[in-house]
C-alpha cells in the first residue's frame, strides 16, 4: 500500500475505528443518482468488519469505473451486510427526489442489524437505531465509503442496461445526468419511460 493511500484509509478510519472499539454494530449509508434527468435513486447499507481492510475503498467518484467495480466485488465478499434500496422515477415525480431517497435509505436498511448507522448527510429517517448525519460522510468514513461504492456501481449497471433498452440517449456515457448530450437527445427523441418527468420539463 502507498503512502497516499494508507493516509487515506487513516482518514477513513477516524470515524469507524473507535466504533470498532466499542463493539458497535454499525453500517453506513449512501446513494446514488439524486441529480440525474433519468433512472432510479439507489441507496446502499454497508456493515463491514474491521478486518482486513480494503486498500481502495474510497469516496465512490474518486475511483475510477474499473477500480469501482473491483472494490465493489471485494465489498461484497468482505461486508457483513449489504442492503440496496431504491426509488423509481415514478416515485421520484410524485413525492420530490428528497422524499423518495429518504425511501430508498429505509428500504437499503430494512434488514441490517445495526444498532447506529452513520448516514451521508441524511438524518431523522425514522430506521430500526440511532443515526448519525456526517457531511462528506464518504470522504470521512469508511464504511460510508463502502456504502458509495456499493450504490454507484449497483446503478451506473441500472444505465448501462437501460442504454441498451433505450438506444439513443447515451445512457452509458452520461448515466442519466443532464449532460449537452442528454439535453439534445431528449429534445430529439422526447423522453422515455425512466426519465423523471419532474426533472425534464423545461426540455420537453
Amino acid at each position: 500500500m502507498t503512502k497516499k493511500r494508507e493516509e487515506r484509509l487513516q482518514t477513513l478510519l477516524q470515524t469507524d475505528g473507535p466504533l470498532w472499539e466499542q463493539g458497535i454494530c454499525f453500517a453506513g449509508m449512501d446513494e446514488a443518482g439524486r441529480g440525474p434527468f433519468a433512472g432510479n435513486v439507489v441507496a446502499a447499507c454497508v456493515i463491514m468488519p474491521p478486518t482486513p481492510l480494503i486498500e481502495w475503498v474510497d469516496d465512490s467518484k474518486k475511483l475510477s469505473p474499473a477500480r469501482r467495480d473491483k472494490v465493489y466485488d471485494e465489498i461484497m465478499q468482505t461486508a457483513l451486510f449489504v442492503g440496496v434500496g431504491e426509488a423509481s422515477p415514478e416515485e421520484i415525480d410524485a413525492i420530490n427526489i428528497l422524499e423518495a431517497t429518504k425511501n430508498a435509505f429505509r428500504r437499503a436498511a430494512e434488514n441490517a442489524p445495526a444498532a447506529l448507522y452513520l448516514l451521508d448527510a441524511l438524518s431523522n429517517l425514522g430506521l430500526h437505531g440511532q443515526e448519525r448525519g456526517i457531511i462528506h460522510g464518504d470522504a470521512l468514513s469508511y464504511s460510508i465509503a463502502a456504502a458509495s461504492i456499493i450504490a454507484k456501481v449497483t446503478r451506473d449497471r441500472q444505465m448501462l442496461e437501460a442504454d441498451r433498452m433505450y438506444p439513443g440517449y447515451g445512457f452509458a456515457k452520461h448515466k442519466g445526468y443532464g449532460t449537452p448530450q442528454h439535453i439534445t437527445a431528449l429534445k430529439e427523441l422526447g423522453p422515455c419511460p425512466i426519465h423523471r418527468r419532474s426533472f425534464i420539463h423545461h426540455f420537453v
